[in-house]
């Protein structure tokens, strides 16, 4: 399969994020949770965001959109459509050309009507009747737009999000985990409706801990670890472990339960205790003192990682 060469909608490079704390009374900690992260989604792309709980690819959501707590520093370049996104850029952009299905069912607000939610106070025909086709096509009756956020089942919930973000003419979706409460014909029809807004020319960066999902609609996995990302793989190098690259992504294919379902020992560090150079070290049996170093970002067979035995 060719590298992709489309043009890109979104680039991530060398992105930082770093919480301040305060321990021991007034004295003042940074605990980077993301670490020179590089990321990108092209036109026509599905990318989809897989890794553990803890480590960090909602945090990499709420970056992008700019909507980090403040004793949060987010540093690095993130690039929408060969445009630097400046805060005041990322105000405009924002639940318009760059939307986000957002984890919690929790962004509903309590004290509003769905049905206003989803059409953003606005009563004109064309909206009204798109929302009854989003509406019929995730399967909720019309009348769900007269009820609130309390009165929704959870997955409910979750596809009136979903409508949310189809409702406007974005070119970038971000679903962070869009899928949990929903039953598997609805997950698969969601993603079905990502492939189709994909194709279109737009983009989708998935974040997900359901590589399975991931595997049938995405066509780029970006595997985080730990607050980066250790490799970037095209959907097709996922059907042998011989054409995936970092230890970590070939730990993840044989924990599918289609190749073995084999655990993979150890834990994900904590960011207080992050090992030096490679932080996946502890659990890599081909770690070497070598792994203790700077462990650069590099290009291999259509793909990237960040592992010095890579081949």
């Amino acid at each position: 399969m060719p590298c992709i060469n489309n043009k890109h909608i979104l680039q991530i490079n060398n992105l930082s994020v770093a919480f301040t704390q305060y321990e021991q009374g007034l004295k003042q900690v940074e605990l980077k949770v993301i670490r020179d992260l590089n990321v990108s989604v092209h036109t026509g792309e599905i990318v989809a965001v897989v890794g553990s709980s803890g480590s960090g690819k909602s945090l990499l959501a709420h970056a992008i959109l700019g909507i980090l707590p403040p004793n949060c520093n987010a540093v690095g370049n993130v690039i929408f459509e060969d445009e630097l996104l400046t805060s005041a850029r990322i105000q405009e952009l924002r639940g318009k050309k760059i939307v986000l299905v957002p984890q919690s069912v929790t962004y509903l607000d309590p004290l509003e009507k769905v049905g206003k939610q989803v059409r953003k106070e606005k009563d004109e025909e064309s909206i009204c009747k798109k929302q009854e086709e989003l509406f019929a096509f995730y399967k909720l009756q019309q009348n769900v737009g007269e009820l609130y956020p309390f009165e929704l089942s959870g997955g409910m919930a979750r596809r009136v999000l979903l409508t949310t973000a189809m409702m406007e003419s974005p070119r970038l979706i971000i679903a962070d985990e869009p899928t949990p409460g929903l039953h598997l014909e609805a997950a698969k029809k969601a993603m079905r409706h990502f492939r189709e807004f994909a194709d279109k020319g737009n983009g989708v960066l998935l974040i997900t801990h359901d590589i399975e999902l991931a595997l049938e609609v995405a066509d780029r996995i970006a595997v985080f670890y730990a607050g980066t990302t250790v490799e970037e793989a095209l959907v097709a190098d996922f059907q042998s472990v011989d054409m995936l690259r970092h230890p970590y992504t070939k730990a993840l294919w044989r924990a599918l339960p289609q190749n073995g379902f084999q655990p993979l020992p150890g834990n994900q560090p904590y960011v207080k205790d992050m090992p030096k150079g490679c932080s996946f070290g502890p659990r890599c049996l081909r770690f070497t003192p070598e792994c203790k170093g700077d462990i650069q970002e590099q290009t291999l067979r259509c793909g990237t990682v960040r592992c010095i035995h890579a081949e």
